[in-house]
């Protein structure tokens, strides 16, 4: 699927000449003229890159990139700009941009900044999804260690994190509590087995509170599974 990339450019000769060279590319490109049609489009559409103008009118280019980061930390935002100090170039990195090209540039050296933004973007992403499980609407993030079910966030203890990863892990297959225990208290844990019961129920009151559908069931005689 090609990559979708968000022009920002009120001079509609430039932004048209781009528009046509990275579709040239195989990129999927839209055009804002102003920061105001800018901040609509990025809110309404999926974006894998913007190329953004600082002089714009109605808002700013610095303007909506503070407001593109308030939304989104990693999407790569290169700016273009006539002016080149180094007091500008600063200020657009200082305030999230990816990237920084100054006007007259050739089409070359932005297609090759595109390229190079979009690898990182790639790799962060990428980071990002193995390091995240999802069941239903539960989320975690074990590099973050943020859990959600649904919009609520859910705060954990180190040890209950650690069960709800192993069920999350091993969604809809049943586990004893041997399994369990092992795996999430480890091989050298010689207390009784029961402390998974424990845990099971602080993970149930946190993670399927007044959830229509529970995730955490108990398979008698066996021991528990979470279902997508």
């Amino acid at each position: 699927m090609a990559e979708r990339l968000l022009v920002v450019e009120d001079e509609e000769k430039i932004a048209r000449v781009i528009q046509l060279e990275l579709e040239f590319e195989g990129y999927e490109s839209e055009i804002a003229k102003t920061g105001t049609e800018a901040m609509e489009r990025f809110r309404s559409g999926k974006w894998d890159l913007i190329l953004l103008d600082v002089m714009l009118p109605e808002l700013s280019g610095m303007e909506v990139l503070r407001r593109i980061r308030l939304q989104d930390a990693v999407i790569p935002v290169i700016l273009l700009t006539a002016r080149d100090s180094v007091v500008d170039k600063v200020n657009g990195l200082d305030q999230g941009a990816s990237d920084y090209i100054t006007k007259p540039f050739q089409i070359e050296e932005l297609l090759a900044r595109i390229r190079a933004c979009l690898r990182v973007s790639q790799a962060v992403k990428k980071e990002k999804k193995s390091s995240s499980l999802q069941v239903a609407d539960l989320y975690l993030d074990e590099r973050t260690r943020e859990v959600k079910r649904g919009e609520r966030i859910i705060d954990l203890t180190p040890r209950e994190f650690e069960l709800l990863v192993f069920l999350m892990q091993h969604v809809n297959q049943v586990l004893n509590r041997e399994q369990i225990v092992t795996n999430v208290w480890g091989f050298d844990y010689y207390g009784d087995t029961n402390v998974v019961d424990v845990y099971i129920r602080y993970l149930r009151k946190k993670i399927d509170r007044n959830a229509e559908l529970p995730l955490i069931h108990t398979v008698r005689g066996v021991g528990y599974v979470l279902k997508g």
